[in-house]
């Protein structure tokens, strides 16, 4: 059954799903990879569409797949679709562009961290609905961190205390997204990364540990456990 968006909600969420993911193996883009037998895009729109802030998806789809993103997805949820471009920015940028600009609250969501749970979508729009400019959710991170020469050489320890493991969707204002993006001379995969760099505060919310970033094929293997195994 197809998902109904709140019409008067005040989240607009982006997702860029023009990758190749590369270091997934072959296979296609990696949003369209499966996942128990649906593509990872569908998992994370699905995910989406169930949180009630959210009144409008905008996916980038590869350009030559627009037409069969569209149709994939008609059944998950009202969705708009548009041509991504080659980097993850541009793609952004060109999701962006759909929005119209009443919708004040913009997330950007990887399709690769397709099992991450609505109340997370929800807890990132409601730290930017509270008037942060810039949201991410994190986790603490939990191995030791080395930092090395060039030659593998231990140069010492990092305090693993203050650094935080990041996920999506990050969060923002809709005039300071539009405003990082319009500026950006550098493409960067971080959409935090571009605000960070227009000197504008970003904050933290707690993220999941369901929100795992599906990069490489042992990262297939664990979501295939997580979704036999709901929490």
């Amino acid at each position: 059954m197809t998902a109904k968006l709140n019409a008067r909600g005040d989240v607009a969420v982006l997702v860029p799903a023009a990758g190749a993911g590369l270091r997934l193996g072959p296979g296609g883009p990696k949003a369209l990879r499966l996942l128990s037998g649906e593509p990872l895009l569908v998992h994370a729109i699905r995910r989406v569409a169930a949180s009630p802030s959210v009144r409008l998806i905008v996916v980038a789809a590869p350009a030559a797949e627009v037409e069969s993103v569209r149709t994939l997805l008609a059944p998950v949820a009202p969705v708009t679709v548009v041509a991504g471009g080659a980097e993850r920015q541009e793609s952004v940028a060109l999701a962006l562009a759909a929005v119209p600009p009443e919708i004040n609250i913009v997330l950007v969501h990887d399709a690769a961290r397709a099992l991450t749970p609505p109340a997370v979508i929800e807890s990132v729009a409601a730290a930017v609905r509270e008037g942060r400019p810039a949201v991410i959710p994190v986790l603490p991170v939990v191995d030791t961190i080395k930092e090395v020469t060039v030659g593998e050489t231990v140069l010492g320890t990092v305090d693993r205390s203050v650094l935080r493991s990041v996920q999506t969707p990050q969060g923002f204002q809709h005039s300071v997204l539009a405003a990082a993006h319009a500026a950006a001379s550098d493409p960067l995969t971080d959409d935090a990364g571009l605000v960070e760099k227009a000197g504008i505060q970003v904050t933290c919310v707690p993220g999941s540990e369901l929100a795992l970033k599906i990069t490489r094929p042992l990262d297939l293997i664990l979501a295939e456990a997580l979704l036999s195994h709901p929490q």
